[in-house]
């Protein structure tokens, strides 16, 4: 996922910015609330799309405490 891109890209449900996650696999809202799947570099960005935080490690594999 190009970093600048990030830099642009909005959350669909709060419309604040979001980060990458350690993972590379999920983009995630700065406040931490909500989490978007990166499939073949693509960001699903539907609120439809939309997990919560606290699920991504079902989503990726990875646990949350490794996230910062």
């Amino acid at each position: 996922m190009d970093k600048k891109l990030i830099g642009i890209l909005i959350c669909p449900k709060t419309l604040k910015p979001l980060k990458l996650h350690p993972s590379g696999n999920v983009l995630i809202n700065i406040d931490g609330d909500f989490a978007y799947p990166i499939s073949d570099g693509i960001p699903k960005l539907t609120i439809d799309a939309a997990i919560p935080v606290e699920k991504i490690s079902e989503f990726d594999g990875s646990s949350k405490k490794n996230e910062g």
